[in-house]
């Protein structure tokens, strides 16, 4: 954006300001994704997430690699833990180590297409343009895997 010497440009802006979180996984040998978009990252909405993952997949262990927030230490997050009836695996990764989790890969892709130098009217088209990014990707999702860096393709 430019503008002439002296004057300077007025950007208008939505004025309030909100807060939306993504909260999300993605499998690492389909490249299917589950993302929420919540107002708060609490450990309810962690508890929410690791409920979706395990009735998208009612069979089979899944494992969920996971930073060091304390989002996971909570016995909402345990109880769902435990009604998955041991399908369902918490990975802890080592502090400061967002290389080891494949969803921050998605994430940062993520900024890169939907976010980055964009100037959205409303939080309601932020959202929309955001579901639309995973919506693209869930109907292609192979195109994810090198995303996140997997070779799955030669694993399976």
């Amino acid at each position: 954006m430019w503008s002439p010497v002296g004057q300077q440009v007025m950007i208008s802006t939505p004025g309030q300001q909100t807060t939306h979180y993504g909260i999300g996984a993605i499998n690492y040998y389909t490249g299917e994704t589950v993302v929420q978009f919540q107002q708060h990252k609490r450990r309810q909405e962690i508890a929410q997430l690791l409920s979706a993952l395990v009735e998208k997949h009612p069979t089979g262990t899944i494992y969920v690699a996971r930073d060091n927030a304390n989002t996971y230490e909570d016995d909402e997050v345990n109880e769902v833990v435990k009604a998955a009836g041991g399908r369902l695996v918490l990975l802890y990764l080592p502090t400061y180590s967002p290389w080891l989790n494949p969803i921050e890969m998605l994430w940062r892709h993520f900024r890169r297409e939907v976010t980055q130098c964009e100037l959205f009217e409303s939080m309601q088209n932020l959202l929309a343009a955001a579901r639309d990014f995973f919506e693209r990707f869930n109907l292609c999702p192979h195109e994810l895997l090198s995303v996140i860096g997997s070779h799955s393709a030669l694993i399976l």
